[in-house]
């Protein structure tokens, strides 16, 4: 697309071309993958999406901090963008911080793993997980796609206690429980027990 945004067939196009140049340099990596191009991966989505968002790169059975990315893979981040006219952002470690505070529990046991070629894997966040990333930025951010997103994947009113328990733990203020009240009361969740 004119805007540098893609769809599902293009980001596909995208990671195996990647894949391809990992291969290239004898790199096998092991990504964790959320948000839209994560959506349009799992069939969740119709929408375009601008980049591909890192949380983690998975070492063993260790979630490490994708940032900085690791340098082979931003040589091959950096080939894709200049083969397929994208900025080098197309792949990025934006949701990383997510780590710090700790992700939804049992979230590796939820992730759907894919392949690109023989020197990536990609493992894309659930549709449970994404619910709760998905609350927790349209908080945090706004909403606008955040919105949009969750509520294409139609959460029930017990997926979204968990998710907003889940993000209480990222930002326990009363500000931000604040805001996280009035986003429920929006999706149509009143008297929401937050503490339970």
């Amino acid at each position: 697309m004119r805007d540098g945004s893609f769809g599902a067939d293009r980001a596909d196009e995208l990671l195996h071309s990647l894949g391809e140049h990992l291969a290239a340099a004898a790199v096998h990596l092991d990504l964790v993958v959320i948000g839209g191009s994560a959506l349009l991966a799992l069939g969740l989505v119709a929408r375009a999406t601008r980049d591909v968002d890192v949380l983690a790169i998975l070492r063993g059975e260790t979630l490490a901090p994708a940032d900085p990315l690791p340098p082979e893979l931003e040589v091959a981040r950096d080939r894709v963008a200049r083969d397929f006219g994208l900025p080098s952002e197309w792949l990025n470690s934006g949701p990383t911080e997510l780590l710090r505070f700790g992700l939804p529990h049992g979230f590796l046991a939820r992730v759907e793993t894919r392949t690109y070629g023989d020197a990536l894997t990609i493992r894309y966040a659930s549709r449970l997980d994404q619910i709760h990333f998905k609350l927790y930025a349209m908080v945090d951010q706004g909403a606008g796609r955040h919105e949009n997103d969750l509520r294409a994947l139609t959460p029930s009113a017990e997926e979204l206690l968990m998710a907003s328990r889940w993000a209480r733990t990222h930002d326990p203020s009363e500000g931000f429980r604040q805001e996280l009240e009035a986003a429920l009361a929006h999706l149509g969740l009143t008297d929401a027990d937050l503490d339970a």
